[in-house]
């Protein structure tokens, strides 16, 4: 309830505007107010509704008594309180009289005239006297200059400011002790409106600072010194301290609002989320649920053209089945995080692992990484699997994509633990590998040390694949069968044990269908070269025995590829079920076998070479204009020299034939080989 003499104060305004009810009329619809900050204030009209409105949205909120103070009768000077009392008796009759009039817009002037005139002083003096009774507390001290007024009537609170409770507060350097005040309901919702609106915020202010904005705003006075405003914070005894408000937010501290608004809400589910739940209990066995994701490998590496080049860090991408902890596909290149590197570990997903690994010489049984199967759920990042080839995946594959929030690595924990652990392996094990975030001075930098090429790097995460799948899960949640079954909790074991107990949902698919959905897409020119895609030509059986070569039917034609395999492109045929292989023409042999990361490098080396070489061509080529028109201009001087010859234009023209002729005749003489005889040499 609003009662008069109370003071509240706005939190929407930055100059932070205190305001004192002085008057609410008797059916209690209207209410009269007065700012505090104002030299010269008169009171304002507003409905009750609306005030109250402003306070149950924490708009305007109730603030301690500003000018409370005990004034000790014996210690104001008669000075002072002959100036209080004579002000005293012009408020004191005309308030009680005319409360109406003095408050309402209508007729208050002529009201202040009145009282001008009857006690002889400016109608600007009247003001200044009914406003300091009203902003200071409206009792007889108020008119005291200099003096701030105890005030507070009609303050409705469970506790008093006056009666210190709790801990008392320290003494100062006179020996005497500071009482304080106590912690209300008022200054609780001061604490309250001030954490959400100051430390609740991106601006990320810590609590000290959002306790002198507290005392700053609220526990002080405003003033202007030399054009700019300054503040005055109140006496110790009538402030919080630090102690209390940090008690009180301690209290009522809420982590996931905190950390939201100070952060953001990604934050808090990432980090600090109750976790009462785990991946494996959303499937039913696998093939349900895999995970992907990509992270970039804490190593760097070089070009296997060139080992004296680095070419930075590779890309790792990993397929992890949610129910079994079993890695199920991988790639390893230098593209992405993207589409085109997740369609690299789509296609080795449903790869037999047994070919694959012989790729990079390493053998294995089937029984050690068995899985080339389709899942039913994929989980992945917006960033990858959205747009591109996403769409034939969910249409003609029947597989359902499940993206995840961006930066919620969280909702895909197993991939994202599984990196952690593959890049602590290399931190330790291979040269080139990032040692430390920041170098300090004098620290070698460790990306001189790379050796490792793409391909010996991917033996290495093949190896350690491997491994992982056939390494122990301390945590696994084990089913009762299981524990009965005395299974051991390795991926290998919970993928056997799944196929065999649960129904899971894994399906095979036909490699070949599975690439024209995923491989990525482009387009290749036709012309009597071949065709012509990335700077390297193919040609294909189709394309010369209906001599698409010689009478192209279009200028460009769609393909898809292998960035694994270069040495072979693939155009789709119109029924969707197969496709023409074109083979890498001698012309482009350099880059057999190569990868497409490789030869992107190896072309943009070329292309730099070339600019260099081009510089250096320009110079060369002024040089030569150089040399030329020295030469011209030292044949102009000796035509200039020579006899003057009177022939016509139209007979020099015909004698040219002539003139070759005996010019040829003497050049072989001069040019005649002679058998036997010795070169005189020049002196």
């Amino acid at each position: 309830m609003i009662l008069e003499n109370m003071v509240f104060q706005y939190m929407d305004k930055s100059d932070g505007e205190r305001i004192r009810i002085i008057n609410i009329d008797s059916e209690y619809k209207y209410l009269y107010y007065v700012t505090l900050e104002l030299g010269v204030s008169m009171p304002k009209k507003e409905m009750i509704e609306k005030i109250e409105s402003e306070i149950n949205n924490n708009i305007l909120i109730k603030i301690p008594e500003p000018f409370s103070q005990t004034i000790d009768e014996e210690r104001i000077s008669p000075i002072q309180k002959e100036k209080r009392d004579f002000q005293w008796i012009i408020v004191d009759k005309y308030w009680n009289e005319y409360k109406e009039k003095l408050v309402e817009t209508r007729g208050r002037q002529k009201l202040l005239e009145e009282i001008s005139i009857e006690n002889n002083v400016t109608i600007s003096s009247v003001k200044r006297i009914f406003t300091r009774f009203w902003q200071r507390g409206m009792n007889k001290n108020a008119l005291l200059p200099d003096y701030m007024n105890s005030g507070g009537k009609g303050k409705s609170k469970t506790l008093s400011l006056d009666s210190k409770i709790g801990r008392s507060r320290k003494t100062n350097y006179n020996g005497e002790t500071i009482q304080g005040i106590n912690v209300t309901e008022d200054i609780k919702k001061i604490f309250e409106v001030s954490i959400n609106r100051f430390y609740r915020k991106k601006d990320n202010l810590s609590l000290t600072e959002t306790y002198n904005l507290i005392l700053r705003k609220f526990f002080s006075e405003k003033y202007y010194e030399d054009g700019e405003i300054r503040y005055k914070v109140w006496d110790k005894s009538r402030i919080p301290s630090y102690q209390q408000f940090y008690y009180w937010f301690k209290k009522t501290e809420n982590i996931e609002k905190d950390i939201s608004f100070r952060i953001s809400d990604k934050e808090f589910n990432l980090k600090y989320r109750p976790i009462l739940s785990n991946s494996t209990i959303e499937t039913d066995g696998p093939g349900t649920r895999f995970q992907v994701d990509a992270t970039i490998a804490d190593i760097y590496i070089v070009s296997s053209l060139n080992r004296n080049r680095i070419i930075g860090r590779p890309i790792l991408y990993a397929i992890i089945d949610v129910y079994s902890r079993m890695i199920t596909g991988i790639y390893v290149g230098l593209e992405g995080p993207s589409w085109l590197g997740a369609m690299m570990a789509l296609d080795n997903m449903i790869t037999d692992k047994v070919e694959f690994c012989m790729k990079y010489g390493i053998e294995i049984t089937k029984e050690q990484w068995p899985s080339h199967y389709l899942p039913e759920i994929i989980i992945a990042d917006r960033g990858e699997f959205e747009g591109y080839s996403v769409e034939n995946l969910i249409n003609n594959l029947n597989i359902k994509i499940e993206n995840t929030s961006p930066y919620r690595g969280d909702l895909k924990g197993i991939v994202e633990r599984s990196f952690r652990t593959t890049n602590e392996k290399i931190k330790h094990k291979a040269p080139g590998a990032i040692q430390k975030e920041y170098r300090e001075r004098g620290d070698r930098d460790y990306r001189l040390d790379a050796t490792l090429t793409l391909e010996e790097f991917t033996q290495i995460y093949i190896k350690m694949v491997l491994h992982h799948n056939h390494k122990i899960k301390v945590d696994y949640p084990m089913d009762k069968e299981m524990i009965s079954d005395e299974l051991t909790p390795t991926p290998i074991n919970l993928w056997n044990w799944g196929i065999e107990n649960k129904k899971g949902r894994l399906r095979l698919v036909d490699r070949d269908i599975m690439r024209l959905n995923i491989l990525p897409k482009g387009k290749a020119s036709v012309s009597r070269a071949g065709f012509k895609f990335k700077d390297l030509y193919y040609s294909s059986k189709k394309a010369v025995e209906e001599q698409w070569f010689i009478n192209p039917k279009n200028r460009w034609i769609d393909i898809v590829y292998d960035p694994r395999n270069m040495n072979q492109i693939y155009i789709p045929r119109e029924d969707g079920k197969d496709y023409e292989v074109c083979y890498l023409l001698e012309k482009s042999r350099q880059y057999k076998d190569c990868l497409f990361e490789e030869i992107v490098f190896q072309q943009e080396l070329k292309k730099e070479l070339m600019e260099l070489e081009l510089n250096q061509q320009v110079q060369l080529n002024i040089d030569l204009d150089k040399e030329i028109e020295e030469i011209v201009k030292k044949a102009k001087e000796v035509k200039m020299g020579t006899i003057i010859d009177t022939t016509t234009k139209s007979k020099k023209i015909k004698g040219i034939k002539g003139n070759r002729r005996f010019e040829k005749e003497f050049n072989r003489f001069e040019e005649a080989f002679e058998i036997g005889k010795k070169e005189k040499k020049k002196e």
